[in-house]
Order: structure tokens, then C-alpha cells, then sequence
């Protein structure tokens, strides 16, 4: 019974969420400053959950650092993010062997 519970608390919430914008914001947003701001709220949440998580997934802070720089450099110069992520894994391996 707790089961179906949380599952339709968690479905009423996520509608919610999804609604409430359409609800409160009819017209188009001119705020320079709220819609820069709206913008940017996709890529500060994915950080906010994704580098944690980089240096707590290998067991060793030295390997996630090292898969974290070679995955920077290489979307710095605008490599495929297959090539991005296979990199990164192949130098978090290899500092692992280092350590």
C-alpha cells in the first residue's frame, strides 16, 4: 500500500512542477535579467548534480580528477561527446593504476 502511496505522491508533484509555470506565466516572459536567469537554470541544476558525483564514482579523488581534466580538454576543443566520455574513462583507469 506505501507503494502506491509515494507513487502518486511523486506523480502529483511532478505535475505540479510542470504546471504551475503554464498556470502563473500566460504571457511572454520580458524581464531581460528573469529570462537569462531561466536560461541558465538547466546547466547550473546539471552541474549541481554531476560534479559531485564525478569525484565520488571512482572510489579516488585523484582518478575522478584525472578523467575530469582529460573530459575538459577534450570538449574544449570540441571533440564528439563519445570520444568526450571514453577518454575520461580511459584516464580515470590508467591514474588508477598509477595510484
Amino acid at each position: 500500500m506505501n507503494i502506491a502511496v509515494y507513487i502518486i505522491v511523486m506523480a502529483l508533484v511532478t505535475y505540479l512542477i510542470r504546471m504551475i509555470p503554464f498556470v502563473f506565466f500566460r504571457k511572454k516572459i520580458k524581464s531581460r535579467f528573469f529570462r537569462s536567469f531561466l536560461y541558465y537554470i538547466p546547466y547550473g541544476v546539471l552541474s549541481a548534480m554531476t560534479i559531485p558525483a564525478i569525484f565520488y564514482s571512482t572510489g579516488s579523488v585523484v582518478t575522478a580528477v584525472a578523467g575530469t581534466v582529460a573530459a575538459v580538454v577534450l570538449a574544449y576543443f570540441g571533440l564528439p561527446l563519445i570520444v568526450v566520455a571514453l577518454a575520461a574513462a580511459a584516464a580515470a583507469f590508467a591514474a588508477g593504476f598509477f595510484i
